[in-house]
This record gives structure tokens, C-alpha cells and sequence, in this order.
């Protein structure tokens, strides 16, 4: 479906001034839902203008009390009509449908006990399926709800509820509020109330998961009163939003959504299974990630999507600051390998300056590199500023722009009022060129070396270790220039670049024999990232790789563990040919079982290599012995994620029976449970399975978007290369058909979920270029191909490289 483009929000910006909103829902279908907008905005002059809404059935339009004939583009999604100059009202009337997709408004029917669930995602254009709206990031105006639902149910929404009468909920009007922010949650939902400083703090789930919440709420609300304990700190400004909502929602898309007053959140967060240390942190991140978000994305908007990297980079940077010292280990391991490995593709692209001509280029470009390379640029900035000078620009922003839209310009500008110098400079060598520069150290001299030429200046630390791995000597250091003098005479040390990971860039290893032996953890994590862009480049084999992996993953928390894990498992997977898969996926499984002997019993070191022992495990009787709790180790417990592994296992190897499936999903009868049955589907190696799961991922429009992200994930492991061979050019044909009964997240997702990783080929290379080829590609499906065919293109010239 096209976009809005830049130019016509300009354009409409200019001609028209939101006043407010007032929304009238009717809640109580099961189908569709009955959705009236009244909207007053003024208008420049009397002229041609339209609203942004996509019903199931337009069922009336009135401009200042006269009827609006119908003039609805159902590909455009606009409502044109003619303004008057000066005040405006225009009441839209439509019936909406509810979706399954998890954007604009989603209903859930919760299997475990039929009840019926609602929330709102209205990101990046998905306001207009539930209500009518000028939908664009400039044009913000006040919201107030009314709400009819069936009695019995709660309302949240941005601005404070009130029950009227059973069924019948009205909230407050918010501040002024870009659409694409708008939100609301409806349904039997269970609650938790506390406060903090006269701020209502509200967490919200499903009955299902009630006791879950209840267990884990009193860490919740304590990290909640953290973050805004901090935040209103760093800011300057109280929290503006009235009351604080966390509602953890179903078949949520993304992480989060930091809708004001009203966070959305992905529901596993609340851990219905024994989480580890890394998953609890995550979580916590994400809590201040979003809240991050009420000042700056939210309170201070950008006037066009070209900045979104913005908000996302400053909420990354300061929900990892919020929590604190520790948690920038796991940005490295986690968040930057995730931005390096999209920085490296032909996708990359300038973390700012984006054209982002319209909101499908806008979406296309919400990735790692917006999130954490932008984040980590932005540590490196306040670093450079000192924290004196870059809070006191950072709070003039939020203060001179609040309640409406600038851009990073803007915020330049307020860092240069504070007293920053040649942030102009900084900004295009960071922020305004793409790709990762390579720092090496040659002996001498430390040499910077990039494809673009852009002169990236590195504020690092170079560190000196003994044969032992223990550190002799860190001097920092600025490498302004290609070449720079190294800061100590070489003397047969060891040496590493950046070994407190501040900057963003590929660090050359000179020795790998430091990652078996240094033991910082920013220091290990550099040479883990290291050792990932290698082997995509191709300058260490896969074999060697993995070697390293088992040599030195042994003593790594849990959160490196996990994430490199699932590296070496993939890598092993698409890097190496059969004939040597199987003996490396062995003597993984071998190192990840000695974690678990060697780990403390009950340590989330132990889960974790438990979990990846599980995914390699080839024994079908080892893998059921360990089901019952009496066979597991000392410390861990079977309980429903950790049987769901096993039997997942189970089905990838054909050992899992229908009828044992069928038995599992009846003693969980959730929607995780589902989740779970559909992923042993497509796993399971038969010729009926693979058929029945692709027709639902390609052809069944009534699928749920985590049913077809668990579907997808599980249809291609590498040993049932020769069951899934004929689905490798169905791929390329069936894309695009299954594309077009989607829209927005899940558009790009499916795409790179199905994508048919595992045929590491010359025909799957040449299949993937092919389809690049066409010129009718939706943007989603375009940067996943992309993507994806760059991974098994490096996958295969690692094979013709590294043949061994």
C-alpha cells in the first residue's frame, strides 16, 4: 500500500493545526468494532486535504455539521474533502476490524481460558485501522477516549480511565499526542496498583498469567520507581503523563511501545518459567528504555520519521545508563553484534540523515543500526561533552521543544548553547556515514582503515596483557588520523584496541590465544564481537571459530554464553558443509554439557548451557530422559519452557509422536503452548508437516503473526536439507503472495524468518538475486531478502574458502 511521503506531510503541516480528539469505540463485537473520531483542527485556507483511515466499511463523514461525500481511497487509506478556513470539526464514522496481526487494534482470545483481549499498536501508520486521524508525527493534538466494552472489563489508555458505569469507560484528555503514540488496552485484564511520588503506577496482564505477574511484581515496581527516580533527574523535568500504565500484551510484534502514559509490552516478559539473569536484565532495560521514551520521542517529538534513530538511540543509551555500569557488557554482546551485523550489509545506512522519503522507507530503516550503533555513538558523545555539558544541552532540548516536534539539528543546537565545539564535524563523521571502520595494530603504528574514506574519530583505550591474559597497562588514546603512533613500545605483549568496548568498529585481534585468557568482560566481549565480523568477513574459518568457542565460552555469564551459543549453533549450521556439521555440533554439545556439570546448581550460567546443550542434542533417549525432573541435573527443573525445549528437539529429530504432541499441548493449553505446538509442526521432518506449514505460512490469512514467526522459525534446520529442498524456490515465488496478506512488522519478518537460510547454494544465491531484481518489491520484503541473502552469501564463500 503507498506511503505517506515526506512532502505531503509538509505540505498538510502547513495548510492544517490539530486542535484535538475525541474518540468514541464500541467494543463489544466480536469482529468489528464501531470507531467515530471527532476531530477539530483549523486550516490555513479553504482547499483540498484529507484524513488518514482504513475501515472495514465507511459509514459516514461530516465537515462542520454538512455530510462529506464519500471520497475514500482504500488502497491510500485517505479521506479527502474540501476545509473551510479557520475552525474546523470533522466527525468520521467507521466500522473497524479487529486484527490478528498485532497492529492497529489486536484481539486475542486467550486459548487457556477463552477470554478476550485487547490492545492498541498504532506505530508507524497503523493508527489509522482503528481510528480516523491526521497521521503524521507533526500534527499532535490532545486524545480522550470513549469507550463502550463489555461490563466486567478494565480500559487503560495515555491519559487516566474512569469507569462511568459498568461497561461504559471515559479517559482524560493527554497532552498533545502524535497519533502513531496512541493507545489503549481493554479486557478482563488483571491488574496490580502502586505508586511512586503521587504518580499511579499500574502493571497490567492477562488472567492466565496473573500469578506470574503477582510474583514478580514487587521487582517490577521497584525498577519502575528506579527509572523514574533517575530519569526525572537526568531530565530536569517532572514525568509528564499522569498516571504510568505497563501493560504486557499478547502477540506483541516488538520489544515494546512506548505510548505515553500507557507502555505496551511483548508478554514473555513475564516469565511464566524460570528466566536467567540475562532475561531479568533485558527486561529491566526495556522498562527504562521505554520510559526513556516519555521525554524524549514522546514529550519532544521528531517532525518527521528521517529522525526517528533519535528517539530510539537515546532511549537505548539512557535505559542502559539508567541500570547502571553493569549492563554495558550485554549492550556489547547483545545490541551491538546485533547493529555491527547490520552495518556490515548493503542495507547499512547513516544512522541519521536518512532520506526516509516515506513511511515505508521510514520503517525499512528501524533497525540495529538506529538502536544500538546510534546508542553507542552517543555514549562515545557524552564522553567526549562531559556528562555537565551534555545534560544541560540535552535538558534545554527537552524544555524549549516540549509538548512539540524538532529535530536532531535542533538538538545540536542546544549542545552548542551549552558550549560544545565542532559537533558539526563530529555529527558528519558519525552520524551521517555508514559502515564500520577496522583498528589495527601493527607494531608500528595503530591503523585506521575504512571502505568510505569518512574519518571516524576513536577516543579508546589500548591495553597490554601478559601470555597469562592478566593486564599490564591501559593508556588511552585518540586515533584522529590513519595511522597513529601506538601509545607503548612494543615488547612481545599482548595487545588489544578499545578493550573497554567505547567505540563502534572492527577490532583486528592480533593473537587470539587473549580470548582463552583475559578476563575483563568488556574486554572479552570486544574479542567475542571480533571474532562474529571475522568469520563474516572471512578472515577466520568457521572451523578455528568454533574451536575458540569451545576453548574459551566455558567461564562467560550468562548473557555471553547464550548469545554466543546461538552464534556458534547457526554458524555451524550455514558455515560448514555436512560432512563436518555434525562432529562440530558435537563438540559443542559436549562444552555446553561441561558448563552445566561445572556450573553452580541452580545458577543461570547452568540454564543457559542447558538450553543450547538441549538445541544440539542428537540422542532422541537422552533427550527423554531428561524430562522426567529426576534425570536432570542438580539445580534445574523441568518446568513448561524447559519441557517445550526438550520437545522441540524431539521434533526436529522425528522422535516426536503426534499423539505425544497433542498430549503436551493439553496439559499447556496457553497461547505460549501454541506457539510451541506450531514451531514442533514445522520441525517435524515428515513431507505432510512441511506441506501443511508452509500452505499456513504462505496462504493462510487467518494465521496470528506469532504463529507465523514460530512456523517459519522452525521449517528449515539444516539436517532436513533434502525434506525442505523443494520449498527452496517456492520461497522465491511465494513471497510475495504471502507478503500481501500482511502489513507492516510482519511484512518484513515473515520474510526473514522463511527465508530459506539453511540451502546454503549457489542456486539459493542465484535465486536471491533474481528476485532482487523486480522493481515491485514492498520495502519489508526488499531489506529482509537483502539481509538474508548477504548472510548465506558470506555463509558460501566461507564454504568455497574454508572448505574443511
Amino acid at each position: 500500500m503507498p506511503g505517506l511521503t515526506q512532502v505531503e506531510a509538509e505540505a498538510r503541516s502547513q495548510a492544517i493545526r490539530v486542535v484535538d480528539y475525541r474518540l468514541a469505540l464500541d467494543l463489544r463485537g466480536s469482529e468489528h468494532f464501531a470507531s467515530t473520531t471527532r476531530v477539530r483542527f483549523t486550516a490555513a485556507d479553504n482547499g483540498h486535504t484529507w484524513i488518514d483511515v482504513r475501515p472495514h466499511t465507511l459509514v459516514a463523514a461530516r465537515l462542520n455539521g454538512r455530510d462529506v461525500a464519500p471520497a475514500l481511497d482504500a488502497g491510500s487509506g485517505r479521506l479527502t474533502f474540501d476545509a473551510d478556513a479557520g475552525e474546523n470539526e470533522l466527525v468520521v464514522e467507521s466500522l473497524m476490524a479487529y486484527s490478528s496481526d498485532g497492529e492497529g487494534l489486536h484481539r486475542h482470545v486467550d486459548p487457556a481460558d477463552g477470554r478476550t483481549y485487547l490492545y492498541a499498536m498504532s506505530f508507524l501508520d497503523a493508527a489509522p485501522r482503528w481510528f480516523a486521524c491526521f497521521d503524521q508525527p507533526d500534527l499532535k493534538a490532545p486524545v480522550a477516549l470513549d469507550v463502550r466494552c463489555p461490563a466486567g472489563w478494565r480500559v487503560a489508555a495515555n491519559g487516566p480511565a474512569t469507569e462511568i458505569t459498568p461497561g461504559h469507560w471515559q479517559t482524560a484528555a493527554t497532552g498533545p499526542l502524535a497519533t502513531y503514540l496512541t493507545t489503549l488496552i481493554a479486557g478482563p485484564y488483571h491488574e496490580v496498583r502502586d505508586s511512586h511520588e503521587g504518580i499511579a503506577l499500574v502493571l497490567h496482564v492477562r488472567q492466565s498469567l496473573a500469578e506470574h505477574l503477582d510474583r514478580q511484581a514487587h521487582d517490577l515496581f521497584a525498577h519502575t520507581r528506579h527509572c523514574f527516580d533517575e530519569l526525572n533527574g537526568l531530565f530536569g523535568v517532572r514525568y509528564p503523563w499522569g498516571e504510568y500504565h505497563q501493560a504486557f500484551v499478547p502477540d506483541f510484534n516488538a520489544g515494546a511501545m512506548e505510548n505515553p502514559g500507557c507502555v505496551t509490552f511483548r508478554d514473555q516478559m513475564i516469565f511464566r518459567s524460570r528466566a536467567t539473569d540475562a532475561e531479568l536484565a533485558d527486561r529491566a532495560v526495556t522498562i527504562a528504555h521505554e520510559m526513556a521514551h516519555m521525554w524524549f520521542g514522546d514529550l519532544v517529538t521528531m517532525r518527521w520519521w528521517d529522525d526517528l534513530w533519535l528517539n530510539e538511540s537515546f532511549a537505548e543509551y539512557l535505559g542502559h545508563r539508567v541500570c547502571g555500569e553493569h549492563s554495558w557488557p550485554a549492550f556489547g554482546i547483545e545490541r551491538k553484534s546485533w547493529g555491527y551485523a547490520a552495518d556490515r550489509r548493503p542495507s547499512t545506512h547513516p544512522v541519521a540523515g536518512n532520506a526516509a522519503a516515506d513511511t515505508a522507507q521510514a520503517l525499512a530503516a528501524f533497525d540495529g543500526i538506529s538502536y544500538a550503533k546510534g546508542a553507542a555513538v552517543l555514549r562515545q558523545l557524552a564522553a567526549r561533552l562531559g556528562d555537565e555539558l551534555f545534560l544541560a544541552g540535552l535538558r534545554d532540548y527537552v524544555t524549549s521543544y516540549a509538548n512539540g516536534n524538532a529535530s536532531f539539528r535542533d538538538l545540536i543546537a542546544a549542545w552548542n548553547a551549552a558550549g560544545a565545539t565542532d559537533l558539526d564535524a563530529w555529527a558528519d563523521a558519525w552520524l551521517r556515514t555508514s559502515g564500520l571502520d577496522t583498528l589495527a595494530i601493527d607494531g608500528t603504528a595503530i591503523v585506521r582503515s575504512s571502505s568510505d574514506r569518512s574519518r571516524r574519530p576513536h577516543a579508546i583505550a589500548c591495553a597490554r596483557y601478559d601470555p597469562a591474559g592478566r593486564e599490564l597497562e591501559r593508556v588511552d588514546v585518540v586515533i584522529d588520523a590513519d595511522r597513529v603512533p601506538p601509545p607503548f613500545e612494543p615488547d612481545g605483549a599482548l595487545v588489544l584496541l578499545d578493550p573497554a568496548d567505547r567505540t563502534w568498529a572492527k577490532i583486528a585481534v592480533p593473537d587470539w590465544s587473549l580470548l582463552p585468557t583475559v578476563d575483563d568482560p568488556s574486554a572479552r566481549v570486544v574479542l567475542w564481537n571480533a571474532l562474529q565480523l571475522d568469520v563474516a568477513d572471512n578472515d577466520v574459518a568457521p572451523t578455528d571459530a568454533l574451536d575458540l568457542v569451545c576453548a574459551a565460552v566455558g567461564p562467560e555469564p550468562d548473557a555471553v554464553l547464550a548469545r554466543v551459543g546461538r552464534w556458534a549453533l547457526r554458524t555451524a549450521g550455514t558455515c560448514l558443509a555436512p560432512s563436518g556439521r555434525n562432529a562440530a555440533l558435537a563438540r559443542l554439545g559436549e562444552t555446553f554439557g561441561a558448563i552445566v556439570a561445572a556450573a553452580e546448581p541452580a545458577s543461570a550460567r547452568q540454564l543457559a548451557a542447558f538450553r543450547l546443550g538441549a538445541a544440539v542434542e542428537s540422542s532422541a533417549d537422552t533427550l527423554r530422559g531428561w524430562l522426567p525432573d529426576e534425570r536432570l541435573p542438580e539445580g534445574l527443573q523441568i518446568d513448561a519452557e524447559l519441557r517445550w525445549s526438550l520437545l522441540s528437539q524431539l521434533a526436529v529429530l522425528g522422535a516426536l509422536s503426534e499423539a505425544e504432541l497433542q498430549a503436551a499441548h493439553e496439559a499447556d493449553q496457553t497461547s505460549a503452548g501454541a506457539t510451541r505446538v506450531a514451531f514442533c509442526r514445522a520441525a517435524t521432518p515428515t513431507v505432510e508437516a512441511k506441506a501443511t506449514a508452509w500452505h499456513r505460512l504462505t496462504a493462510d490469512s487467518d494465521a496470528s503473526n506469532y504463529e507465523l514467526y514460530a512456523l517459519a522459525e522452525g521449517f528449515w534446520p539444516p539436517a532436513q536439507a533434502e525434506l525442505t529442498a523443494p520449498y527452496v524456490a517456492r520461497y522465491f515465488t511465494d513471497i510475495l503472495p504471502a507478503a500481501a496478506l500482511r502489513s507492516g512488522f510482519v511484512v518484513e519478518r515473515l520474510a526473514a524468518l522463511l527465508y530459506p537460510w539453511s540451502a546454503v547454494t549457489d542456486g539459493t544465491w542465484a535465486a536471491t538475486q533474481q528476485l532482487l531484481a523486480r522493481d515491485d518489491l514492498p520495502a519489508g520484503v526488499r531489506r529482509a531478502v537483502v539481509d538474508a541473502g548477504d548472510d548465506l552469501r558470506r555463509a558460501l564463500e566461507s564454504r568455497h574458502r574454508h572448505p574443511g
